[in-house]
C-alpha cells in the first residue's frame, strides 16, 4: 500500500516543478526575443557604419581635383 503522506510530497514537489517549468519556458521565450532583438540592432548598425563610411569617402575632395580645374 502506497504511504499516503509521501505520495502528499512527491505530488507537491511535482506541482513544484510544473511551476518552475513553466516560469522557465517563460524567461526562455523573452531571452530568445530580445537575443533577436540584438542580432537586428547588430546588423543595423553594421549597415548604418558601412553607409557612414561611404559617404564619408565620397564626400572627401580628392588630390589635385582642384588644382587642374584653375
Amino acid at each position: 500500500m502506497l504511504d499516503p503522506e509521501l505520495l502528499e510530497l512527491i505530488t507537491a514537489r511535482r506541482a513544484e516543478l510544473d511551476e518552475v517549468e513553466e516560469q522557465l519556458v517563460s524567461q526562455l521565450a523573452e531571452v530568445r526575443a530580445e537575443r533577436d532583438e540584438v542580432a537586428v540592432a547588430e546588423r543595423v548598425l553594421e549597415r548604418m557604419t558601412g553607409q557612414l563610411a561611404e559617404e564619408r569617402a565620397s564626400a572627401r575632395p580628392m588630390p589635385g581635383r582642384w588644382a587642374a580645374g584653375r
